[in-house]
């Protein structure tokens, strides 16, 4: 059997080292984004709903016509979907975190962006969850985006990372696809 050259090992050791630097990196961006984020979620709607709680109505507009914070409580996922499914619910959300972790930990190649969107995944996901664990099943919601009667479903930080999230891997996604033509 032929033993690889001198010069071929020290290619894959270099190789190798680069790929534990840009990991090293990639958790210097990571977690620490991860927590900042998921306490800037659980801060904010403790802070909110103390706030509006001791106010009548439960509402303080910021943006005349456009936006405003309030007092929600879903017991559903986006849009109120599999409503009142906490059990359910909280496990899509252990699993998707375990996912996401997975990726992290597991994926070929991160990258910045790929790196960020992950964090803000977990982050929300994170946010969110401990909601359905600690209140009762039900995920606190405070943003309320309207024009005239019509009303954006409310939402949260955790929700509002989580859409970034998306959007950052769409991003990613059509860069590759762009790449590879």
């Amino acid at each position: 059997m032929a033993q690889p050259s001198q010069q071929t090992q020290q290619t894959g050791a270099g190789i190798g080292r680069a790929r534990s630097f840009l990991h090293l990196r990639d958790n210097f961006v990571f977690w620490p984004l991860v927590i900042l984020g998921l306490t800037f979620d659980l801060w904010s709607k403790k802070a909110v709903f103390e706030w509006l709680q001791n106010t009548y109505p439960p509402v303080h507009v910021v943006i005349s016509g456009f936006l405003r914070l309030v007092v929600q409580e879903n017991t559903g996922a986006a849009f109120g979907i599999a409503s009142g499914q906490r059990v359910l619910l909280t496990l899509v959300s252990l699993v998707a975190a375990i996912a996401v972790l997975g990726f992290f930990f597991f994926g070929r190649q991160n990258g910045a962006p790929l790196t960020v969107a992950l964090a803000l995944f977990l982050a929300g996901i994170l946010g969110n969850a401990y909601d359905r664990i600690f209140n009762n099943g039900m995920v606190r919601d405070f943003i309320d985006v309207y024009y005239k009667d019509l009303h954006w479903p409310a939402f949260n930080v955790a929700d509002s990372m989580l859409c970034t999230a998306v959007f950052l891997l769409l991003i990613v996604s059509y860069g590759k696809t762009l790449h590879r033509t």
